[in-house]
């Protein structure tokens, strides 16, 4: 799925970032525990080298619990990472981020050197209300919408301790295009993005897979549907989405189903693991290695094609 929303700020923000990484000591990524994958932004593996990096898995709370433990593992046996699953609601354990940061470098921490971190995420991540967790007051904005934060900023955590901000950022080409269907789901870009007929049939997909019983309990359906279009159309007939004619209107329905999954109506819900992505991966870059190929090959022909009329 193709994601067109790529605000200007988002582009100034990747030019800051790429600036100011020098000075930065440890990076900070807050995570979408529903889709710890998709949420992360490929341009930090890129840019950040060698430096420390504490993965944040937020709103864990939305998400499966079980399949969180299994991510957080995932991140830890990765070189240089401290993956921890935070809610919204748990300061306690936000709180103990500033220490965990002065761990990663202890050189610094024990020179009494000023530590710089920076914190990234995509939009509608969270981000904002850590940071105000963090610091105790409304330093950053906060929103349910996003890309609130339209600009960097610096703010002090603690003597020495300092914090980068910066305004939530997508990417411009998702390769993996699963991808941008649970971004779109998760409400990690605007809904005027995508279409929710749309997203709402890859959502249902997955959950008559992943999260049978659920939609049994949730939509008090005698029976599991078979294909998503099907249960969108008991989604809709249990709540009386009804057009003249008696059809569904499958539209209402979709919508009804994406507002309940980021409300966490049908219970916890977690969309990939580390497994699937790896094969998922592995799907898209053939796609793309193959789209490549066909169109190098088109511009070949068009080549002999000049010199033949030559």
């Amino acid at each position: 799925m193709a994601i067109n929303w790529f605000p200007g700020h988002m582009h100034k923000a990747q030019k800051e970032i790429k600036e100011i990484l020098p000075q930065i000591d440890v990076v900070i990524e807050v995570c979408d525990a529903r889709l710890p994958f998709s949420s992360e932004n490929p341009m930090i593996t890129e840019i950040r080298g060698d430096k420390p990096l504490i993965k944040i898995l937020n709103k864990s709370d939305l998400a499966d619990p079980i399949k969180t433990a299994i991510w957080l593992s995932y991140f830890e046996s990765q070189h240089n990472v401290k993956a921890i699953a935070l809610t919204t609601e748990n300061a306690a354990i936000a709180k103990t981020i500033p220490n965990l940061i002065k761990k990663l470098v202890p050189n610094k921490d024990e020179d009494g050197k000023q530590i710089n971190a920076v914190i990234m995420g995509i939009p509608n991540v969270g981000k904002s209300t850590l940071i105000n967790t963090l610091v105790g007051k409304a330093k950053a904005k906060v929103g349910n919408e996003p890309a609130v934060t339209k600009g960097q900023q610096r703010i002090k955590l603690e003597e020495g301790l300092y914090l980068f901000d910066t305004p939530g950022m997508l990417w411009p080409k998702i390769a993996n295009e699963n991808s941008g269907y649970r971004l779109a789901v998760s409400g990690a870009v605007k809904d005027t993005a995508f279409d929710h007929d749309d997203i709402a049939y890859f959502a249902a997909e997955y959950l008559l897979k992943a999260y049978p019983e659920r939609l049994m309990e949730r939509y008090k359906l005698n029976e599991l549907p078979i294909h998503e279009e099907d249960l969108i159309e008991a989604i809709g007939r249990k709540r009386s989405c009804i057009k003249n004619g008696g059809h569904v209107d499958m539209h209402k329905a979709s919508v009804i189903l994406i507002n309940e999954i980021r409300d966490k109506t049908p219970g916890a819900i977690t969309f990939e693991m580390p497994e699937n992505i790896e094969d998922e991966n592995a799907y898209f870059a053939d796609k793309e290695a193959k789209k490549i190929a066909a169109r190098e090959a088109k511009k070949l022909a068009r080549g002999r094609g000049r010199k033949n009329k030559r």
